[in-house]
């Protein structure tokens, strides 16, 4: 699969924030790992990001247009950079980091209707319904930024009449001498 790479070096993408009727959202749990995310994927060439998002939708959790119902998308792209250590360095061009559209779907269909096992190499092999904020909490750090401002852009869709608590607080990480440290 080629990858669409802007001049800047990010690589478009896009996010899927699959909420249920409760306001609760999917976060599904990478496979033969610790770590958790919202599903998501590269555009590729040529490719619109809807039909990419309906791809991935398919592809990372089983489910079709049929299942839920499209509810709004940030604007413009988000971009994260890659901490170096994530970088392909002998790839051309070189990727720094991605640029998402995010998409806010709600659930049609029973939770039966999320299939992990859709695909020969399945990026999942566990989800769970979590609170609004929580994936800020949950997702490695260096996409943590780019999901608060993805869930601050499209909270007002999901929770139109603002009952909702306020966003958490990030704390940036900064290294000092050699070793991580949270502010």
């Amino acid at each position: 699969m080629d990858e669409a790479i802007d001049r800047d070096g990010f690589r478009a993408n896009v996010g899927i924030i699959l909420s249920n009727t409760n306001g609760h959202l999917l976060l599904a749990g990478r496979a033969g790992q610790r770590g958790w995310q919202f599903p998501q994927g590269g555009i590729e060439p040529e490719e619109a990001p809807t039909d990419a998002m309906y791809r991935e939708l398919r592809e990372e959790i089983g489910l079709i247009p049929a299942d839920v119902q499209l509810l709004g998308s940030t604007e413009p792209w988000l971009r994260y950079r890659l901490p170096r250590r994530y970088m392909r360095r002998d790839a051309q061009p070189q990727c720094i980091g991605q640029k998402q559209i995010w998409y806010l779907l709600r659930l049609l269909s029973c939770d039966d209707a999320v299939r992990l096992d859709r695909c020969d190499d399945p990026e999942f092999d566990r989800w769970r319904w979590v609170d609004y904020w929580q994936p800020v909490h949950e997702v490695i750090y260096f996409k943590k930024r780019v999901y608060l401002r993805a869930l601050k852009q499209l909270a007002p869709i999901l929770f139109p009449d603002g009952i909702l608590a306020p966003p958490p607080r990030i704390r940036r990480r900064r290294r000092l001498n050699g070793a991580s440290k949270k502010e």
